[in-house]
């Protein structure tokens, strides 16, 4: 190996001062991010922090030179299934009316003991991992990034990433059989569903209230089409009140008036003839 090639690997395994400062600042929220995603009481506040975490990591790919990680971080992690989940939460919401008791005895034991497993491994994984090789972003992406990270995938990792996916398959068929409710009933038809949201409402138009011209009042009901009155047509605070004015008792109250005077305009008249 030259001593050129020997100075431009010493040069490369040595961080920047830019992704330094870029690696601390976001892996400290990306960090903070997480633990509110745990800590958090609301569901809705949890998801976003564990969306602002999920776009930091993106970043990092990014950053490394895994172009195609990167994007799909973003697009399908970030954009599809976290906003998707995200507003599953904000439509259905959970108030504190849910029940917070555990279905399974003992699971957040089994949670803690995961967790520390895991993370035992992960300390384990990276003490043992061998630093003195650096090969570089040029020589892992020199057939592009897509094509190397293929054939690790498909080669180096390709156990793990077959148990993963058959580890994902369980986790979804898991959650289908844990939500799953068997049916008691008959099934109800779309007519039968239609019928019993609209039964006892009123569809068409509310009509207007009063009758014909002397009677355009709100006090007074509206005549149906076979002249009975009709009580959507009046508020039900008035109706409340008492202060509905009767429509036949109105109009028979006007006719006798309206006699009344007709009689009286005749004997003025008779007396004038005479």
């Amino acid at each position: 190996m030259s001593a050129s090639t020997v100075a431009l690997a010493a040069a490369a395994s040595h961080t920047s001062t830019g992704e330094a400062f870029q690696f601390w600042v976001l892996g400290t929220v990306a960090v903070i991010g997480a633990l509110c995603t745990i800590l958090m009481k609301k569901a809705v506040h949890s998801a976003l922090c564990l969306a602002a975490t999920m776009i930091i990591l993106a970043v990092f790919y990014l950053a490394n030179g895994a172009y195609f990680l990167g994007v799909v971080q973003i697009v399908v992690y970030t954009g599809a299934i976290m906003m998707l989940f995200l507003f599953v939460v904000m439509l259905v919401g959970v108030t504190a009316a849910d029940s917070l008791k555990e279905t399974i005895k003992g699971q957040r034991w089994w949670a803690a003991a995961c967790g520390l497993g895991f993370g035992v491994l992960l300390i384990a994984g990276i003490a043992n991992a061998s630093l003195k090789n650096f090969n570089g972003l040029g020589q892992a992406n020199a057939n592009g990034n897509v094509e190397g990270l293929a054939a690790l995938i498909f080669t180096k990792y390709v156990f793990a990433f077959e148990i993963t996916g058959a580890l994902l398959i369980t986790s979804a068929v898991g959650a289908m059989v844990l939500t799953h409710r068997e049916r008691t009933e008959r099934a109800k038809t779309q007519r039968e569903m239609s019928e019993e949201r609209v039964r006892g409402k009123h569809l068409p138009p509310l009509p207007a209230p009063g009758v014909y011209a002397r009677h355009n009042a709100v006090d007074i009901a509206g005549l149906l089409p076979d002249g009975t009155p009709s009580e959507l047509t009046v508020n039900q605070t008035l109706r409340g009140r008492g202060q509905i004015r009767d429509v036949s008792q109105q109009a028979l109250d006007d006719l006798k008036a309206l006699e009344q005077r007709s009689e009286e305009r005749l004997g003025r008249d008779e007396e004038a003839v005479k």
